[in-house]
C-alpha cells in the first residue's frame, strides 16, 4: 500500500511537472498522426488508457474553483497528451466560474458549493432544453493552515476558530487557546486571520461549517462571500496561504493541497477520542457520510460538518464541475464528456490521494459516471 501510495505521488507530481508546458503546445504540436495511422490510439498508449471518444483537437474553456486547480492541472497533462486537447482552466474563484458558465461562456465550470436555485434558473438559458447540473469530482479537507513560530500541532475547535475569524479572540496566547493547547508556548502575539477577498466555494463550505457547530458564536449565514468583519482578505486559495506563509502569527483556510513550507495544518477537536489532522483519508471519511440531494441528474450532496465519527475530519469540500445536462454546444461537447469521463475513471480518481485530494466515495463517482454518458 505504501508503495502504491508513492507510485501515485510521483505521478501525480510528473504530470503536475509538464501540464504548463502541455497548455502552451497542445494546440500546435499534435503530430501523433504522422506515421501512425491512427493517432487515438497512440496516443491513448502514451498516456495510459484514456478513451478520447469523439473527441478531437482543440479548446475547451472552463473557469472556476481554485481548489481544484492543482487537480485539473494533474488531469489536464494527461488528458492532453492522450486526446490532443487543450483545455484552459482559469481557476478564478467559485462564484466566477458559475457566473461565466451561466452566461454562455464555458464548456464546464468548477464550484465548491452546488448551483443555487437561481443559478439553476440562469443556466436554462444557455442550456437548450436542459439545465447545469452538479457532479461531485474531487473532495478534499479545508486545512486550516498557520504560521506560528515555536508552536507545532496546534488543536483548535468550532467556538475558538470561529471567535478568531470574528474578530473575537485577537491574541495567540488567549486563554480559550491555551486551554486546548495546554502544553504549547504561544506568544502575546496579535492573530492575523486572512479570508478569501473573492466569492469561494472555499469559504461557503468553511463557514457552513462553523454555522453548523457553533451557531452561537457564528451569527453569520454561509455563502461564498466573506461577511464577518475585521481580518485581512487575499484572492483565490493561493493568495490566502501566501500570505500566510509570509507572516508569522498568521493563520487563514484553504485546501490541504496549498499547505507548503513554513505553513502548519490545525487539527480539529470535534469531540471525537483525538483530534483530527486534515488528509485525504480523514476526508474521504467525512464525505462518506453525505447525502445525495440533488434531483434528476443532479448529484449536489449534503454534507454532514457536525460529524464526530472517529477519524473524520469535518471541514471538508467537494467541488461539483458544472455542465448542461441537455442542450451543451455542439462544438465542445464531446470533448467535454471525454474529460469529464476520464476524471471520473478509476484512473483519474486515483491521482487525487498524492495530490493531497480524496476521491469521491466508491457509489457516488459510479453515479457520476452513468450521468456523463448520459449528457447531451
Amino acid at each position: 500500500m505504501k508503495l502504491q501510495r508513492m507510485n501515485r505521488r510521483a505521478l501525480a507530481l510528473g504530470a503536475l511537472a509538464v501540464s504548463g508546458a502541455l497548455a502552451l503546445t497542445a494546440c500546435g504540436s499534435d503530430d501523433t498522426s504522422s506515421g501512425s495511422g491512427d493517432s487515438s490510439a497512440s496516443a491513448s498508449t502514451q498516456a495510459g488508457s484514456i478513451d478520447c471518444g469523439d473527441a478531437k483537437n482543440g479548446q475547451l474553456l472552463s473557469d472556476g474553483s481554485s481548489a481544484q486547480k492543482n487537480a485539473i492541472d494533474a488531469w489536464v497533462a494527461q488528458f492532453s497528451k492522450a486526446c490532443g486537447v487543450q483545455i484552459n482552466y482559469k481557476a478564478g474563484g467559485s462564484g466566477a466560474g458559475v457566473t461565466s458558465f451561466t452566461q454562455g461562456q464555458l464548456a464546464f465550470a468548477g464550484s465548491d458549493s452546488a448551483l443555487k436555485p437561481e443559478e439553476v434558473t440562469a443556466s436554462k438559458k444557455v442550456c437548450s432544453g436542459g439545465q447545469g447540473i452538479d457532479l461531485p469530482m474531487v473532495g478534499g479537507p479545508i486545512a486550516i493552515g498557520y504560521n506560528l513560530s515555536g508552536v507545532d500541532n496546534l488543536v483548535l475547535d468550532a467556538p475558538t476558530l470561529a471567535k478568531i475569524f470574528d474578530s473575537k479572540i485577537t491574541k495567540w496566547n488567549d486563554p480559550a487557546i491555551a486551554k486546548l493547547n495546554p502544553d504549547a508556548k504561544l506568544p502575546d502575539l496579535k492573530i492575523q486571520a486572512f479570508h478569501r477577498s473573492d466569492e469561494s466555494g472555499t469559504t461557503d463550505n468553511f463557514t457552513k461549517y462553523l454555522k453548523a457547530v457553533t451557531p452561537d458564536n457564528w451569527k453569520y449565514e454561509g455563502g461564498k462571500a466573506w461577511q464577518a468583519d475585521g481580518g485581512q482578505a487575499a484572492a483565490q486559495s493561493s493568495g490566502v496561504a501566501a500570505q500566510v506563509k509570509q507572516t508569522n502569527g498568521a493563520i487563514g483556510y484553504f485546501e490541504l493541497s496549498y499547505l507548503g513550507d513554513g505553513v502548519s495544518p490545525v487539527s480539529i477537536d470535534t469531540g471525537a477520542a483525538s483530534p483530527v489532522v486534515p488528509s485525504s483519508d480523514s476526508a474521504t471519511k467525512a464525505i462518506a457520510d453525505a447525502k445525495v440531494v440533488g434531483t434528476g441528474s443532479d448529484l449536489a450532496l449534503q454534507l454532514n460538518y457536525a460529524t464526530k465519527a472517529e477519524g473524520a475530519y469535518p471541514i471538508t469540500l467537494v467541488t461539483y464541475e458544472i455542465v448542461c445536462d441537455k442542450g451543451n454546444k455542439s462544438d465542445t461537447l464531446p470533448a467535454t464528456k471525454a474529460f469529464l469521463k476520464y476524471i471520473a475513471s478509476e484512473e483519474g480518481q486515483g491521482l487525487l490521494p498524492g495530490l493531497k485530494y480524496a476521491p469521491i466515495p466508491a457509489d457516488i463517482i459510479a453515479k457520476v459516471r452513468t450521468t456523463i454518458d448520459g449528457l447531451s
